[in-house]
């Protein structure tokens, strides 16, 4: 592990004076200066997108805004191709800057933009980067955990200079080249963290005062209205060409739809409208237009550990509510078509879909073999047309979500229709808005939780079992599911250490087939992000796929008269 060396090493880089700050950065703003109208559907906690995780999903729009007002070493395209946004260049085998050595062990080097500052006018140097690291390991501060795990496999990190970072791996890993996506400024935030972890989720930083690196800069944060960011002059990549955004905090979709056709609100960022008001709204909005993209994957996730019924560790009643589920009508009702059942968590937008696809085990509608099923767990269907086990009590299973989701909403409601159908007596519950944040609450559900969940292909290592959530790493994994197989382990872990891509997609294949055959999580559909584009903005475009970021162009954004 590299956490001891890293403190070491964050311990020398932090005794060098921090820079003051410059008192040159005034935005220079024109006398016209080009604004944005935008919009969030919730009222952030925090400009982090590191605290707005807490076992039940993301805030709204929370990740947008420090998209735009943040930056990290690279950044994932729209596509999720990665780019150099801090540093000069993301290292590759091709530069140079990525060497695989015969033992298996490797080395990335990445180097700071010369002209890389903090909003504040202080250097960007590799001190912060230091800092932003064991941030990332500390288990005492789980909201900023490397969601791809990927200091697992660092040996050491050092710094030559203020501006290189050398990082040393122990085996391959193919992310690598993701390192640090957003970082931590070291000057403002050290003091309060060798003082008292915790109290350093209290700082100011995390609201108010925040401090990035990004195309833009705070101005102004009025709590349950909105917050006003300005162009940050001297963005690496180049000053935004828009000079203002201003985004409106409104959690009520209603009231987004109103704004918009008022001429209140020309873009909204990340996930606001369901699909099916965004359809509705296309109709009525002559002024701007819908941009659609994949993003995750939304699934009811079985409860692998300790569940009620327990009936749920047996494939075979997995299996059987699967089989229950008319998912092609529940695509066409609450998705409008568009988009394709689940059958695997690869999205078949990836380019390596269509060879994985034949070890998708998929199960299409078959009530008869649904129970079939349930009577070889030792299920029988009673007069009432309700299964019951050996002692004659009814099969009961709930069904719950978050409640901040139209589309969750009628996912879980559907689904207890159709198992109900089936003959399982099924309990929708939705999660009330105070438990929304509760780790233990949203790991410890009794039967099926619907959820919408990153399926990209760098963050598998969170379906094993280091990350199923449970009291020891309190609550915090996002192995959803809690399945905790040794063999599904091992192979994840080869997924992450094979450089060569034919090999590596060759496991991929043994993974989906795992994940599908043994039913760890019932897929759905493949879930849309829609989001909503006023026809005078230039260059802005949705997410097309998980791990994918909106804003990564934002200095491009620009509008017309």
């Amino acid at each position: 592990m590299a956490f001891v060396s890293l403190a070491i090493l964050l311990t020398a880089a932090c005794a060098a004076p921090a820079a003051k700050p410059d008192a040159g950065t005034t935005p220079n703003t024109p006398a016209s200066p080009k604004r944005i109208l935008a919009a969030i559907g919730s009222d952030p906690p925090t400009i982090s997108a590191d605290f707005i995780v807490a076992g039940s999903g993301t805030i709204p729009g929370g990740d947008a805004l420090e998209e735009l007002l943040n930056a990290g070493l690279s950044h994932a395209d729209g596509e999720g191709r990665l780019h150099p946004q801090l540093a000069e260049a993301v290292p590759s085998i091709d530069n140079g800057l990525w060497q695989v050595f015969p033992d298996g062990r490797m080395e990335t080097r990445w180097t700071l933009r010369a002209n890389a500052v903090w909003h504040d006018g202080t250097p960007v140097t590799t001190a912060d980067l230091l800092f932003s690291a064991t941030l990332s390991q500390d288990r005492d501060l789980p909201v900023f955990r490397d969601s791809t795990n990927a200091y697992n496999f660092v040996d050491r990190i050092d710094v030559p200079d203020a501006r290189t970072l050398v990082v040393s791996w122990t085996r391959p890993f193919i992310r690598a080249d993701a390192l640090l996506p957003s970082l931590r400024p070291q000057h403002i935030l050290e003091a309060s963290y060798l003082a008292d972890k915790q109290s350093m989720l209290l700082h100011p930083y995390w609201t108010e005062a925040y401090v990035g690196a990004g195309p833009f800069q705070l101005r102004e944060w009025v709590r349950g209205s909105h917050l006003i960011m300005q162009a940050f002059d001297r963005y690496p990549l180049g000053r935004p060409k828009v000079d203002e955004i201003k985004v409106k905090f409104i959690q009520d979709r209603n009231a987004i739809i109103a704004n918009i056709l008022a001429g209140e609100v020309e873009l909204t960022m990340g996930r606001n409208l369901s699909l099916p008001q965004a359809v509705q709204l296309r109709d009525q909005w002559k002024d701007g237009r819908i941009d659609v993209g994949y993003t995750n994957w939304i699934s009811a996730w079985p409860q692998l550990l300790n569940p009620t019924p327990a009936a749920l560790l047996d494939v075979r009643f997995r299996r059987a509510l699967l089989h229950g589920i008319d998912r092609e009508q529940m695509v066409q009702t609450i998705q409008y078509g568009l988009v394709p059942v689940a059958h695997s968590f690869v999205n078949p937008t990836e380019s390596v879909y269509k060879q994985i696809e034949p070890g998708i085990v998929s199960y299409d509608l078959d009530p008869r073999r649904a129970t079939q099923l349930l009577e070889e767990v030792g299920f029988t269907r009673a007069g009432d047309g309700f299964f019951r086990d050996a002692s004659g009590e009814r099969i009961t299973l709930q069904v719950r979500t978050s409640g901040d989701d139209d589309t969750h909403e009628a996912a879980v409601y559907s689904v207890a229709d159709y198992l109900k159908n089936l003959g399982i007596v099924t309990e929708p519950f939705i999660i009330p808005q105070a438990l929304r944040d509760d780790r233990e609450f949203n790991s410890t559900y009794p039967g099926l939780r619907v959820w919408r969940l990153p399926n990209d292909l760098w963050t598998l290592d969170r379906y094993t079992s280091k990350n199923a959530p449970v009291p020891e790493n309190r609550f915090a994994g996002g192995n959803r599911s809690r399945y905790m197989n040794a063999d599904f382990d091992r192979l994840v872990e080869r997924y992450l250490v094979t450089i060569p891509e034919g090999e590596r997609v060759g496991v991929l294949g043994q993974i989906v087939r795992q994940m599908t055959d043994q039913v760890t999580a019932l897929g759905l559909w493949y879930n849309t992000e829609t989001i909503m584009i006023g026809n005078r903005l230039r260059n802005v475009t949705n997410k097309k796929t998980g791990g994918a970021n909106q804003a990564w162009n934002a200095h491009e954004w620009d509008v017309i008269s």
